[in-house]
């Protein structure tokens, strides 16, 4: 392989890795906090793709105001599943959570199927994305650029809110003793959902550029980046943000370089993810960057 492919590759990689990240910070928030997979965090990546597409093409909005009311509406979407599944649920067993999620998850996807049917919609691009750059023999889109870029800034943004803010004291609280925190006077439902709303933004601005790289939309498309999600989070240590990042740019750089140096098993990307993810629970079940957490009963 010459340079200029390994290149092209590279950052293919890094594009495909900061979106899986993205998607992965969200679950791994959730379950740092209240011991739960959100198998519907993939379907608010799916929303949030939709909300920009219909506000581009239905109402014409321009590309900034539609990914803010996208974000934005699918950050509220993420709040009202917390509110509807998992807040009634809150001091019932897990699995009655977990059953929950798995719920919504089909309700999401099957009323996208209603509103929006089941054909694959075209996503406009802006035409800032779309001019092919060259530097020498490596040919690369803007938009492999952009999306590592906003990726590292929006994480950043959200390490700063846990480190440094009240609220993320309160989570990072919650995550050690949630009924501990309860009696100090923390609204815990509050953070809860401030969680779920961060969690979902994320996914939101993860699948809008998921849709601008893969320029079409419809109503599964969250299923399978959700399970890429899911096994980074637990590669780099579920519960850990840092271990999210980098597990999603680990899942991200395999399965981009299977395909460039193993052509011929380029059919089994997904399957090698998912035999990756065996192996981790069976090697190293805290994965690369997390810490074994007390079960919360």
């Amino acid at each position: 392989m010459s340079l200029a492919m390994f290149v092209q590759h590279f950052f293919n990689a890094l594009t495909l890795g900061s979106l899986y990240s993205l998607i992965a910070i969200g679950y791994t928030m959730v379950y740092g906090i209240l011991r739960l997979i959100n198998f519907a965090h993939g379907d608010i990546f799916m929303l949030g793709a939709y909300f920009v597409f219909f506000g581009t093409i239905a109402f014409k909005l321009p590309w900034l105001p539609a990914v803010l009311l996208a974000v934005a509406a699918s950050s509220f979407a993420g709040i009202l599943v917390d509110r509807i599944a998992y807040r009634p649920l809150r001091d019932a067993p897990r699995i009655s959570a977990l059953i929950s999620s798995i719920g919504v998850s089909f309700f999401i996807q099957n009323l996208a199927i209603v509103l929006f049917t089941g054909i694959p919609r075209p996503v406009q691009q802006p035409k800032i994305l779309t001019g092919i750059m060259q530097f020498g023999a490596v040919r690369i889109l803007p938009l492999t650029l952009v999306v590592p870029a906003i990726s590292f800034v929006l994480v950043l943004g959200l390490l700063w809110i846990v480190n440094k803010t009240k609220p993320g004291l309160a989570m990072r609280a919650i995550s050690k003793d949630i009924e501990t925190t309860r009696l100090m006077g923390v609204s815990v439902d509050k953070i809860i959902a401030l969680t779920f709303g961060l969690g979902s933004a994320l996914a939101a601005a993860s699948g809008i550029m998921w849709a601008l790289r893969y320029p079409q939309v419809h109503p599964l498309m969250g299923s399978f980046p959700g399970f890429k999600a899911f096994i980074a989070a637990v590669l780099g240590g579920i519960g850990s943000i840092q271990g999210a990042m980098v597990g999603g740019l680990l899942l991200g750089f395999i399965e981009i370089m299977i395909v460039a140096f193993l052509p011929a098993l380029s059919g089994y990307k997904d399957a090698f993810a998912f035999v990756l993810l065996i192996i981790i629970l069976l090697v190293k079940p805290t994965g690369l960057m997390g810490e074994k957490l007390e079960e919360k009963v």
